[in-house]
């Protein structure tokens, strides 16, 4: 029997492994020399080591004087995932989804709180270094929730030494069945079953696991980086509180291409918003093909400069107002949303018929704002323009629409090349009349 050129050869399970606690270590201050104080530890070559990263963040001076842990959360989050009450899940800027951004108020003085090591690879990296000629893998660990399961566990933050993952995908299993999805978090799984014998009220800081010498390398490896899931593959990355927030204008795209079942995605939560009538007043052109999206950025181009030069605006202004524009040229892709009155009343009170028309606009306003929501959800960018509504005819004629169909803005979408810009600061207070 051949074997199948894409399976990788995997090491047989150990016959025995042992977990064995560090125990006698003094209280951990900053500046002491981690390695120094696991030299009398008994390593043997081939054993890995998993350190708890509070010690790691006392030694390193990652203490804050705090009498709770709000403002050290708030500024070791880059992102807030999830929040409800007083629990916060955030992403970290180390790339950690965890509770509270990792801020710890237990096992340290009162008053004051823990934060994350500055780089967990790193120090992994040091403490192996410092161990030679002992040949040992390092990981550190810290303390993680799962969001379907009550309960927490321990996780790698960082490791050196130690092979990372094991990639069983092209292999098949023992019935032969292939394996495509199969990638095992082997530095996980260490971190957690060392925490049986550290514990969290015990006061041992520090395990080695014995019997795993196959996973213990040469060199020091990608450390903790090679676990943490992009985030255009993280199909989690909002949570309910954080979606809406997600959505912010791009105007610099890169050349990825952009997927069109991602926008008809869009489309698909665009379509959910609530309209009068219980009509649907919602109609997208997704512009797909790059000839036809330089006609129209060329048709609406020339209308617009028509426009403002029989409103008697200067060439130099006219050149600045085309420049805003040209994010929609820069787009890999464009959807024109427009509105349709479809199912609207007919009164004989031209107030009324204008009042029926804006009800439609305000439902189309909220269809193209689901649509930009999930658009950021979807891992994509947008910015939307609201040049199509000075031309329209123009918009009409090149894309084909019928005459009863409103143009209301373009949306650029692509690619993030750059972060967005950082929001102006806003009181939802002074936005707020209360009667």
């Amino acid at each position: 029997m051949t074997a199948d050129p894409r399976s990788t050869p995997h090491e047989e399970p150990p016959a025995r492994i042992e977990i064995l606690p560090v125990t006698g270590l003094p209280e951990v201050r900053p500046g002491d020399d981690l390695a120094a104080l696991l030299a009398g530890a008994g390593l043997r070559d081939g054993d890995i080591l998993v350190i708890t990263s509070k010690i790691v963040s006392k030694a390193e001076g990652r203490i804050r004087q705090a009498d709770d842990r709000t403002d050290a959360i708030a500024a070791e989050t880059e992102r807030v995932v999830a929040r409800r009450g007083d629990t916060v899940i955030s992403q970290t800027r180390h790339g950690f989804v965890m509770a509270a951004a990792g801020v710890d108020a237990s096992n340290t003085e009162p008053g004051t709180v823990l934060l994350l090591p500055e780089d967990s690879d790193a120090t992994a990296r040091r403490v192996r270094a410092a161990l030679a000629p002992a040949k040992v893998g390092v990981i550190i660990s810290d303390t993680f929730g799962r969001p379907w399961r009550h309960g927490l566990t321990d996780l790698a933050i960082g490791a050196a030494g130690v092979q990372p993952l094991e990639d069983f995908r092209g292999g098949v299993d023992t019935h032969g069945n292939p394996l495509s999805a199969t990638v095992t978090a082997l530095i996980d799984e260490i971190a957690a079953a060392a925490e049986l014998v550290k514990g969290k009220l015990s006061g041992v800081p520090v395990a080695v696991v014995r019997g795993l010498s196959h996973l213990v390398t040469d060199e020091a490896g990608p450390g903790v980086r090679a676990l943490l899931r992009p985030a255009d593959e993280d199909l989690f990355r909002y949570g309910s509180r954080d979606v809406v927030f997600a959505r912010r204008t791009i105007r610099e795209f890169s050349a990825e291409p952009v997927d069109p079942e991602a926008v008809r995605k869009a489309v698909a939560a665009g379509i959910a918003a609530p309209a009068p009538h219980h009509t649907t007043p919602w109609r997208f052109v997704l512009v797909e093909s790059a000839a036809t999206r330089v006609k129209l950025l060329d048709a609406m181009r020339d209308a617009w400069i028509a426009d403002l030069r029989g409103d008697g605006f200067s060439e130099e202004s006219i050149a600045k107002r085309i420049r805003r524009g040209e994010v929609l040229r820069n787009a890999p892709y464009l959807a024109v949303p427009c509105l349709v009155m479809e199912g609207s009343h007919t009164y004989r009170d031209e107030r009324r018929n204008a009042a029926e028309r804006e009800m439609f606009v305000v439902a189309t306003g909220a269809g193209v704002e689901n649509f930009l929501i999930q658009l950021a959800v979807e891992g994509l960018g947008s910015a939307w323009v609201s040049s199509t509504m000075f031309c329209r005819p123009a918009v009409r004629e090149l894309l084909g629409l019928p005459e009863s169909w409103d143009p209301m803005g373009a949306v650029a979408i692509g690619h993030g090349a750059a972060p967005p810009r950082d929001r102006a600061p806003r009181d939802p207070g002074d936005f707020i009349l209360v009667r």
